[in-house]
């Protein structure tokens, strides 16, 4: 049987170009996160099933890549159900590892503990342009800080980062789940309806306010509800970002938790008036967030211009405690690398500071002793810090140079077995 060349569906190749821009776009992350206090950790791809389905991924656990058990642990015959065959799984996201690996180490970090994650996350999903089973996750968390510093440090560190790559214009969308759970409780519905109800108004944006009202009727909701849950959005298009709180604080009355707003009010203030970047922050009654996990303040980078968000995060006060016993407060922010890596190679975007590359075409039957003179040459250049790479020459020199010049070689030095050519 023939080999086969094109990789597994979902996954991709990258080729020298993108890998380049790929390589930078690390380097800027990572330094920029450091300024901020940043330290770099890594985790396993594999975990344990048992962490990956503890309904804290949302729909991410339908998605798992799960790893058939090894040697003798694996008995086909006596398999009756699918957790007699696998026992672990590819991660389908870096905040369970991370939070695994806070559990595990926690007496020999600090606190509070600010990591920088970044690494390949796999999801059996169905591919399309931009989205693929395995990509990179760029994740910065705040572990054991309970304040509103952390949203703040986290949204300051990752609008920076996405201004030193070249975007500005974009927005920051934020809002707080207790502010989205108190809406829900002004308008009658019922604690465990909240869910669903959030999966409805998370398509606002796509379906509108009637898109919403007709969903949630469907769904077995009573219209006094739902037209009493509409008119707080409606009054929100006309009382936007920080008077969107104000309105809310006089509808809702005691519903309303008073620390929910003020944590917002102070994030919005605090970004606004120390950003590094051109951006805006506003808030977003209608931002969900899948994951069940988030607790408090979520939020999203909106790019309007590229037709959709790259990023978003959000705290998970319960998450840590149920792997340690006892509740730490954590907050995290995930960048959307592969999207701004799309972005940025569709706009050509051309990867600065890259010295002069120059290539060296050696004719077939040169010397020994020509060769190694030309390959000292090429040495000494190198150890001043010129890119130089060492060919043989080919018969069409004018489509090898071509070729060449694609990928980045600016200088060329020919050289021939008789010097006189």
């Amino acid at each position: 049987m023939a080999l086969i060349k094109k990789p597994v569906t979902g996954m991709k190749d990258v080729l020298p170009a993108e890998m380049q821009l790929r390589d930078y776009v690390i380097g800027v992350i990572k330094e920029t996160y450091a300024r901020y206090g940043f330290t770099s950790i890594d985790t396993p791809c594999v975990e344990s099933l048992a962490n990956l389905n503890s309904k804290q991924g949302g729909d991410n656990e339908k998605l798992i890549f799960k790893i058939m058990k090894r040697g003798e642990k694996l008995r086909l015959a006596e398999a009756k159900e699918e957790n007699d065959l696998t026992d672990s799984g590819l991660r389908y996201d870096l905040t369970v590892p991370l939070v695994r690996f806070y559990a595990n180490h926690a007496n020999e970090l600090p606190s509070p503990f600010k990591a920088l994650q970044m690494g390949y996350v796999w999801r059996a999903d169905r591919p399309q342009k931009g989205r693929y089973r395995q990509f990179m996750q760029c994740d910065i968390d705040i572990l054991g800080e309970p304040s509103n510093l952390a949203e703040i440090e986290l949204i300051l560190a990752t609008t920076s980062t996405l201004g030193k790559l070249g975007f500005k214009g974009f927005q920051i969308r934020i809002n707080d789940r207790r502010i989205l759970k108190d809406m829900a409780a002004y308008a009658g519905f019922s604690e465990e309806s909240y869910d669903s109800v959030f999966i409805t108004v998370d398509k606002m944006d796509k379906i509108g306010l009637e898109g919403v009202e007709a969903e949630l009727i469907e769904n077995g909701y009573s219209k006094e509800s739902v037209d009493k849950y509409l008119g707080l959005f409606k009054g929100l298009e006309v009382n936007k970002g920080i008077e969107g709180l104000k309105f809310l604080a006089e509808t809702l009355g005691d519903f309303l938790e008073a620390d929910a707003k003020l944590n917002l009010e102070e994030i919005i203030s605090s970004v606004d008036a120390n950003k590094a970047a051109e951006f805006e922050i506003v808030f977003d009654p209608t931002l969900v967030r899948g994951m069940s996990y988030y607790t408090g303040t979520i939020f999203e980078i909106a790019m309007p211009q590229y037709g959709g968000s790259c990023g978003g995060g959000g705290r998970y006060d319960k998450m840590v405690g149920k792997f340690l016993g006892q509740e730490t407060p954590a907050c995290g922010f995930s960048i959307g690398f592969e999207r701004i890596i799309m972005i940025m190679m569709d706009e050509g975007f051309k990867v600065p500071g890259v010295a002069d590359k120059t290539a060296y075409l050696i004719e077939k039957g040169i010397s020994g002793q020509m060769l190694s003179d030309i390959l000292g040459q090429a040495q000494e250049a190198r150890k001043n810090g010129e890119q130089i790479l060492v060919v043989r020459m080919n018969k069409n020199k004018k489509f090898q140079k071509q070729a060449l010049e694609e990928q980045g070689y600016n200088n060329f030095k020919e050289f021939y077995k008789n010097p006189l050519n």
